[in-house]
């Protein structure tokens, strides 16, 4: 028993250096050209939240992968949407819902109207594509964000976040009735 032992340690003790150096890959958000499965058209964006990534499919097995903030636990969107509304520089208001769950910080939202302009100063960035399932707005958006330091991680109110400059990228390829698939 005792040499089973030694030798099950002593290997266990060899494999260790390997088992340190065998990390995942660091997370990348800057855009980059990677493989996808080819079931997926060309031109749906497909979305990973646990990995904190969204996928352009540009042709059959290739897709732009952008790094990607996305919403806290219980907040988050999934399922299949189209765009059918984009801007540039979108107005933004906090949906009821978050009013109702942090009514401190919207409280000048309360009991009005009021949408904060838009603007470098503005939560949703520079451009926003408005998801939609069956007409109906689903009030989840993919947008810019004004904290960079809020991609890659699970943090939002349930909207896909991105770098300014990915969204502003991402908004000049992609036109209205683009399918979303949220896994």
């Amino acid at each position: 028993m005792r040499r089973r032992t030694f030798l099950t340690s002593t290997v266990a003790a060899a494999a260790l250096p390997l088992m340190a150096q065998a990390r995942t890959a660091a997370y990348d958000p800057a855009p980059q050209m990677v493989p996808v499965k080819a079931q997926y058209a060309p031109g749906q964006l497909l979305i990973l939240p646990r990995s904190h990534y969204l996928y352009f499919v540009t042709s059959p097995g290739q897709a732009m992968r952008y790094g990607v903030g996305v919403g806290k636990a219980g907040l988050e969107f999934t399922g299949t949407a189209t765009i059918d509304v984009k801007k540039e520089w979108p107005t933004w208001r906090p949906t009821n819902e978050m009013i109702e769950r942090d009514p401190q910080a919207y409280k000048r939202f309360i009991g009005n109207t009021d949408a904060q302009p838009g603007g470098p100063g503005n939560p949703l960035g520079a451009r926003a594509l408005y998801l939609f399932q069956n007409g109906r707005d689903t009030y989840f958006r993919i947008h810019g964000t004004t904290q960079p330091n809020s991609i890659g991680r699970s943090v939002s109110n349930g909207c896909i976040r991105m770098l300014n400059e990915h969204v502003i990228d991402l908004y000049q390829r992609v036109p209205i009735g683009t399918k979303v698939t949220v896994l």
